[in-house]
């Protein structure tokens, strides 16, 4: 389990940072609702399978270390960490069936879910385990992305760009995906988003006076979904400020005014139960800053 450790300025709870709000824990049982709740998954076996870089299964203890000394500014605020889910032997599937358990476990005891990626295979394995908890609710999932991740798997192997191809598998799939990049998805992958009716924001599309619209679509989306489901992958930001994942994008949106508005705005839904970031890749970054922004953006939830 990871050490939590940080900067100490006294055991006054006006004084506490968020390592002083961690407890180690095994057993789902004790959890108690609106508990947040943390999971690392250590695992990039999906980014291996699909060429990418490989490194993100080291990203889930960084991200820890960055979110150790942010202040907490909610007073009751706990954080239970369950560790890290590994991928032995290259079974990228027994790994993602492991996490969708334990995901399913803490959202029946109305938890919130957070997980630490590894590669972006996250994404199925995420949703699994709230469609198990939830089999009845219609899930929304808001993906934060240059990519749609909506590939057929190669060879009936899934990988870390298969993800929403998968949920689709299994029924009408409500997503909206935002920050996609025309230079990173094919025609046909575009096409395939059509066909599955999935919903999206160019990237191109995240401007001030655009604002309004946005909103329009998100608020739109918010209200015909029953729970919410954020997942993050840091490739959806500029290389200056995301480094360090397996695709970086020299025109990546920016964590700037626009996209906090935004993200906060879904954060602030009392729908809003489950939230993951993913392809941090420590290997390529530097000065840990998207380890950095990941922790922050986990963060920004602890602050709602």
């Amino acid at each position: 389990m990871f050490e939590w450790t940080g900067r100490l300025d006294g055991n006054d709870e006006s004084y506490h940072r968020i390592f002083q709000r961690v407890k180690t824990e095994s057993d789902y049982e004790t959890l108690k609702p609106k508990d947040f709740v943390l999971h690392g998954f250590a695992v990039d076996e999906g980014v291996k399978r699909n060429k990418g870089r490989a490194g993100a299964q080291d990203a889930p203890d960084v991200i820890r270390k960055n979110m150790s000394n942010f202040p907490v500014v909610n007073s009751d605020f706990w954080l239970k960490d369950f560790g890290n889910i590994y991928c032995e032997n290259n079974d990228l599937e027994s790994a993602q069936n492991s996490l969708a358990d334990k995901v399913s476990k803490l959202l029946r005891k109305r938890g919130k879910s957070i997980v630490l990626g590894g590669g972006h295979e996250v994404t199925f394995a995420h949703y699994s385990g709230i469609r198990k908890a939830f089999p009845n609710q219609k899930i929304g999932i808001i993906n934060f992305d240059a990519h749609f991740d909506n590939r057929e798997p190669e060879n009936g192997l899934a990988t870390s760009g298969t993800g929403f191809w998968q949920i689709a598998q299994e029924g009408e799939i409500h997503s909206l995906h935002i920050g996609i990049q025309k230079n990173s998805n094919t025609r046909k992958l575009f096409e395939i988003a059509d066909n599955f009716k999935m919903k999206y924001i160019l990237a191109d599309e995240i401007y001030s006076e655009n604002i309004p619209n946005l909103m329009f679509t998100i608020n739109s989306f918010l209200e015909d979904v029953d729970i919410v489901y954020i997942t993050i992958c840091m490739d959806v930001f500029n290389a200056g400020i995301a480094p360090g994942v397996s695709a970086p994008a020299y025109n990546g949106i920016f964590a700037d005014r626009n996209f906090m508005q935004i993200y906060r705005h879904i954060l602030s839904s009392e729908k809003t139960k489950v939230l993951d970031v993913a392809e941090v890749n420590p290997d390529f970054d530097i000065q840990e800053r998207t380890a950095r922004l990941a922790a922050s953006l986990v963060n920004e939830w602890f602050m709602i």
